[in-house]
Protein backbone atom coordinates (compact mmCIF):
# COMPACT_ATOMS: atom_id res chain seq x y z
CA UNK A 1 0.00 0.00 0.00
CA UNK A 2 1.15 3.36 -0.56
CA UNK A 3 0.52 5.50 2.27
CA UNK A 4 -0.48 9.07 1.51
CA UNK A 5 -1.24 10.20 4.70
CA UNK A 6 -0.05 8.78 8.54
CA UNK A 7 -0.59 10.23 11.86
CA UNK A 8 0.29 9.38 15.36
CA UNK A 9 -1.06 9.82 18.60
CA UNK A 10 -0.30 8.38 22.24
CA UNK A 11 -2.52 7.60 25.28
CA UNK A 12 -1.63 7.60 28.60
CA UNK A 13 -3.51 5.99 31.68
CA UNK A 14 -6.01 3.80 29.42
CA UNK A 15 -9.58 4.18 29.30
CA UNK A 16 -9.29 7.24 32.22
CA UNK A 17 -5.82 9.22 31.33
CA UNK A 18 -5.22 11.26 28.13
CA UNK A 19 -4.44 11.34 24.56
CA UNK A 20 -3.15 13.18 22.06
CA UNK A 21 -1.12 13.59 18.63
CA UNK A 22 2.28 14.36 18.38
CA UNK A 23 2.06 17.23 16.10
CA UNK A 24 -0.23 18.18 18.77
CA UNK A 25 -3.70 18.99 16.87
CA UNK A 26 -5.39 16.81 18.90
CA UNK A 27 -5.73 16.42 22.74
CA UNK A 28 -7.92 14.75 24.76
CA UNK A 29 -9.37 13.84 28.21
CA UNK A 30 -10.24 10.29 28.23
CA UNK A 31 -13.01 8.88 31.32
CA UNK A 32 -14.25 5.30 31.68
CA UNK A 33 -18.25 5.58 31.53
CA UNK A 34 -19.89 4.57 34.71
CA UNK A 35 -21.49 1.91 32.71
CA UNK A 36 -18.09 0.22 32.17
CA UNK A 37 -17.24 0.86 36.01
CA UNK A 38 -15.59 4.25 35.30
CA UNK A 39 -16.45 7.85 36.83
CA UNK A 40 -17.84 8.64 33.83
CA UNK A 41 -18.30 12.57 33.67
CA UNK A 42 -16.12 15.18 31.56
CA UNK A 43 -13.81 13.32 29.05
CA UNK A 44 -14.29 11.02 25.85
CA UNK A 45 -13.51 7.81 25.66
CA UNK A 46 -12.51 5.41 22.90
CA UNK A 47 -15.71 4.03 21.57
CA UNK A 48 -16.93 7.98 21.42
CA UNK A 49 -13.32 9.08 19.33
CA UNK A 50 -14.10 5.38 17.53
CA UNK A 51 -17.99 6.94 16.15
CA UNK A 52 -17.17 10.30 15.34
CA UNK A 53 -14.10 8.62 13.62
CA UNK A 54 -15.86 6.04 11.16
CA UNK A 55 -19.13 8.69 10.76
CA UNK A 56 -16.75 11.42 9.70
CA UNK A 57 -14.56 8.90 7.06
CA UNK A 58 -17.97 7.29 6.16
CA UNK A 59 -19.34 10.29 4.57
CA UNK A 60 -16.16 10.80 2.78
CA UNK A 61 -16.32 7.64 0.98
CA UNK A 62 -20.15 8.48 0.53
CA UNK A 63 -18.46 11.97 -1.25
CA UNK A 64 -16.07 10.17 -2.76
CA UNK A 65 -17.92 7.44 -4.64
CA UNK A 66 -20.89 9.95 -5.32
CA UNK A 67 -18.53 12.22 -6.91
CA UNK A 68 -17.26 9.36 -9.32
CA UNK A 69 -20.98 9.14 -10.21
CA UNK A 70 -21.49 12.97 -11.05
CA UNK A 71 -23.74 12.30 -7.87
CA UNK A 72 -24.48 15.57 -5.55
CA UNK A 73 -24.39 14.85 -1.65
CA UNK A 74 -26.06 17.68 0.00
CA UNK A 75 -24.00 19.49 2.53
CA UNK A 76 -26.39 18.61 5.23
CA UNK A 77 -25.88 14.74 4.43
CA UNK A 78 -25.27 13.29 7.85
CA UNK A 79 -23.64 9.88 9.07
CA UNK A 80 -24.57 8.85 12.47
CA UNK A 81 -22.26 6.29 14.24
CA UNK A 82 -23.42 4.34 17.01
CA UNK A 83 -21.08 2.53 18.49
CA UNK A 84 -21.42 0.18 21.75
CA UNK A 85 -19.09 -2.00 23.95
CA UNK A 86 -19.57 -5.12 25.47
CA UNK A 87 -18.15 -8.92 26.46
CA UNK A 88 -18.12 -11.06 23.48
CA UNK A 89 -19.84 -14.16 23.41
CA UNK A 90 -16.81 -16.30 23.18
CA UNK A 91 -15.76 -15.03 26.79
CA UNK A 92 -12.52 -14.07 25.67
CA UNK A 93 -13.17 -10.54 26.02
CA UNK A 94 -14.50 -7.25 24.77
CA UNK A 95 -16.20 -6.21 21.01
CA UNK A 96 -18.12 -3.86 19.55
CA UNK A 97 -21.25 -3.51 17.96
CA UNK A 98 -21.84 -0.51 15.50
CA UNK A 99 -24.50 0.74 13.00
CA UNK A 100 -24.22 3.35 10.83
CA UNK A 101 -27.31 5.55 9.99
CA UNK A 102 -27.28 7.92 6.62
CA UNK A 103 -29.13 10.81 5.83
CA UNK A 104 -28.86 12.10 2.12
CA UNK A 105 -31.32 14.41 1.12
CA UNK A 106 -32.31 14.78 -2.28
CA UNK A 107 -31.26 11.22 -3.35
CA UNK A 108 -33.48 9.19 -4.56
CA UNK A 109 -34.13 6.07 -2.19
CA UNK A 110 -32.08 3.19 -4.43
CA UNK A 111 -29.37 5.74 -5.84
CA UNK A 112 -28.43 6.14 -1.77
CA UNK A 113 -28.82 2.34 -1.68
CA UNK A 114 -25.94 2.44 -3.97
CA UNK A 115 -24.38 5.15 -2.84
CA UNK A 116 -24.28 3.61 0.72
CA UNK A 117 -23.02 0.32 -0.37
CA UNK A 118 -20.48 1.03 -2.63
CA UNK A 119 -18.84 3.75 0.49
CA UNK A 120 -19.28 0.70 2.52
CA UNK A 121 -16.14 -1.39 0.27
CA UNK A 122 -14.39 2.37 -0.36
CA UNK A 123 -14.00 3.28 3.23
CA UNK A 124 -10.91 2.21 5.35
CA UNK A 125 -12.75 1.79 8.75
CA UNK A 126 -15.27 -0.69 6.88
CA UNK A 127 -12.30 -2.10 5.17
CA UNK A 128 -10.19 -2.18 8.72
CA UNK A 129 -13.90 -3.71 10.60
CA UNK A 130 -14.71 -6.30 7.32
CA UNK A 131 -13.99 -9.56 9.10
CA UNK A 132 -14.42 -8.99 12.86
CA UNK A 133 -17.19 -6.90 12.81
CA UNK A 134 -20.63 -6.79 11.50
CA UNK A 135 -21.56 -3.10 10.99
CA UNK A 136 -25.71 -2.29 10.19
CA UNK A 137 -26.23 0.29 7.51
CA UNK A 138 -29.46 1.82 7.53
CA UNK A 139 -30.65 4.96 5.30
CA UNK A 140 -32.63 7.27 7.75
CA UNK A 141 -36.18 7.89 7.18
Amino acid sequence: MNVLYRTEATATGGRTGQASTTDGAFSVALVTPKELGGPGGAGNNPEQLFASGYAACFLGALKFVAGQRKVKIADDSTVTAAVGIGKRDDGQGFGLDVALTIALPGVEPGLARELVDQAHIVCPYSHATRNGLDVRLSLAA
